[in-house]
């Protein structure tokens, strides 16, 4: 069997399933937000539900419309404050002490190897890089989880993608990501398995792990998943005391389709308007001016992104016209990010960092787009609207990518400075 077969054989306590089966499978986690949560509790109520099936494993995080906008997600983030207390759940999360939700859950170390993991958000995909079984579902289904410590689901068929050969200056995991949905488009891997393997792999950190799983829904995963090595065993060191169990793909294992790329070929992606399969390498996306560049969000707002772009900025300005904002993943990364200098030297170059939240990447709050302005952006989507109006345009890029462009002005690697 695969990773992905193996783990859900487990928690649905069967000796083996095959892609195609239905399965009850047991939970290891439920999670939702101040945008989903709200449906989710509405129908936990509504199904006759009266406590959920574990207080330690229902984690709800504020963070799409956090600092609270306006009045409406004030009184959303209130709803998950009660239900909280009133249940007792020692993982609610907001401002103060949370930060993104596909940042906080793996680095307070609520998702393990092996868990199975269903979120009431579609990048809860993010989890996979772990070793986790994790996908998003709707928010009824979450409710039904939040009682019930179960879900059903059909096994996904797995597609396997393999890395080899040496990173390129500048291309790192958003890149990899980006690249992959390019070739395969984004129904390309629609409800399968994306298992990402090589010896690229395995040579590269969490932080990059983390971003290539994230954005496994935008070609249609059900999930994301990289098996756990040595890397991902050290990284986990002291964020939990559950136990966990580490699974790996069988040799034999059968895959849908099997894809191989030398990384050596591939150099810094740019996903242009509406898709982020319309992806073009940074050698060929031509004069694009910008208005914006966004660095943050659940894909790339772990502190190993912003010291890149801090190391980029350094010693330089913004361009003038140009409005850069900066959005670390979570207070810890914040923090981290304050004690290494880094936000003193974003802010000398003339970015506005935030405290952490979802913000423009939905077109939420803290840099919605006008008519007709272009963002760079290291967040996952940039279909229509996304982050404002509908006759605005966002560009998906490494953190790397939008740091420089924010310089020049124009979309364009750090090799241009």
């Amino acid at each position: 069997m695969t990773i992905t077969e193996k783990i859900l054989a487990r928690a649905a306590g069967l000796d083996s399933v095959s892609p195609g089966d239905f399965v009850t499978a047991r939970l290891s986690l439920v999670l939702a937000n101040d945008i989903t949560a709200p449906i989710s509790l509405r129908e936990f109520r509504g199904m006759g539900a009266t406590q959920v099936f574990d207080p330690e494993r229902v984690v709800l995080v504020a963070d799409h419309n956090t600092p609270n906008k306006d009045i409406q997600s004030a009184e959303n983030t209130k709803l998950l404050r009660d239900f909280a207390r009133e249940q007792g759940l020692p993982h609610f999360y907001e401002s103060q002490d949370g930060g993104i939700e596909h940042i906080i859950v793996p680095d307070k170390g609520l998702a393990l190897p092996g868990d199975v993991i269903i979120g009431a958000d579609s990048h809860t995909c993010t989890y996979g890089a772990l070793g986790a079984f994790a996908t998003g579902v709707g928010s009824t289904d979450a409710a039904a989880g939040m009682a019930l410590g179960e879900t059903w689901l059909r096994v996904p068929e797995t597609m396997k993608f393999v890395f080899t050969g040496r990173l390129r200056p500048w291309v790192s995991g958003k890149d990899l990501i980006l690249y992959t949905i390019g070739k395969i488009g984004v129904d390309g891997a629609r409800y399968r398995a994306m298992e990402f393997a090589g010896p690229v792999l395995e040579g590269m950190e969490m932080a990059g792990r983390f971003t290539m799983c994230n954005m496994a829904i935008e070609a249609g995963g059900k999930c994301g998943i990289i098996a756990p090595d040595q890397t991902t065993l050290q990284w986990l060191e002291g964020r939990s005391d559950r136990e966990y169990r580490v699974f790996a793909s069988d040799a034999d294992a059968e895959y849908v389709e099997v894809f191989e790329w030398d990384t050596t070929d591939i150099e810094p992606q740019v996903a242009f308007p509406h898709l982020p399969e319309n992806t073009r390498g940074l050698s060929e996306v031509g004069e694009v001016k910008i208005d914006q560049a966004v660095i943050g969000a659940c894909t790339n707002g772990r502190l190993e992104d912003l010291r890149v772009a801090a190391g980029i900025l350094k010693g330089r300005k913004v361009a003038p016209g140009v409005r850069c904002l900066v959005f670390p993943g979570s207070a810890e990364v914040h923090l981290q990010a304050t004690r290494e200098g880094i936000v003193e030297t974003l802010l000398e170059a003339g970015c506005a960092v935030s405290m952490p939240t979802c913000g423009p990447c939905l077109g939420g709050h803290s840099g919605c787009l006008a008519h007709g302005e272009r963002a760079i952006a290291t967040t996952n989507r940039n279909f229509v609207g996304r982050m404002g109006h509908p006759k605005s345009e966002v560009y998906l890029a490494s953190p790397a990518i939008a740091a420089a462009s924010a310089i020049l002005g124009k979309i364009a690697g750090p090799d241009e400075l």
